[in-house]
């Protein structure tokens, strides 16, 4: 019997396509992964195939609290195009303090989609899910994410390096979320 997805909304944006990722957007999600650049910083199971693919549908289909999840990014101008996804999930899956992520493919990178979905995504966890704050750990040298983390005016409260992964703790509160 097919897993039933919680109904998350979609929250596009003039350029972007954010919708609920399912489980047709695995494969995407697994090419994506594959690309050592884009998982840098991230560890996970992407040279094992088996257990890629059962960690990208027990993400997409596992229960989540109400309003939270993960959307598949995709450009308004090329809807079969997937360009990555956005997270507003518990904090390593148990909370309470819930994150927001994302990653996109290569090809999507420089041009202002994490920022613009992030964006989307903070309007969301503030306005519908009603949260007070939002959290999201980085790792150090990914200047990147940290750029877009403090775009969507995210600030980091926490330092964790010098442990085995380096990585720093950005939040935002629903009060200083930009217009």
């Amino acid at each position: 019997m097919p897993t039933r997805l919680a109904r998350l909304p979609s929250l596009d944006t003039p350029r972007l396509l954010i919708r609920q990722r399912t489980l047709e957007d695995v494969d995407a999600c697994m090419e994506m992964d594959r690309d050592p650049a884009v998982t840098r910083y991230i560890a996970g199971p992407w040279n094992d195939p088996i257990a890629h693919r059962r960690l990208v549908e027990l993400r997409t289909t596992r229960p989540y609290p109400p309003g939270l999840g993960y959307w598949t990014i995709r450009e308004m101008s090329s809807p079969s195009q997937f360009l990555g996804w956005v997270l507003l999930i518990p904090d390593h899956g148990v909370g309470p303090e819930v994150e927001i992520g994302w990653r996109l493919v290569r090809r999507a990178w420089g041009r202002g989609i994490a920022t613009e979905a992030a964006r989307a995504l903070l309007l969301h966890a503030f306005e519908t899910v009603h949260l007070d704050e939002v959290i999201a750990d980085i790792a150090s040298e990914n200047i990147a994410s940290r750029r877009v983390a403090e775009k969507i005016g995210m600030k980091q409260v926490t330092d964790m390096s010098g442990g085995e992964s380096d990585y720093e703790r950005y939040h935002i509160r629903r009060g200083d979320a930009p217009g």
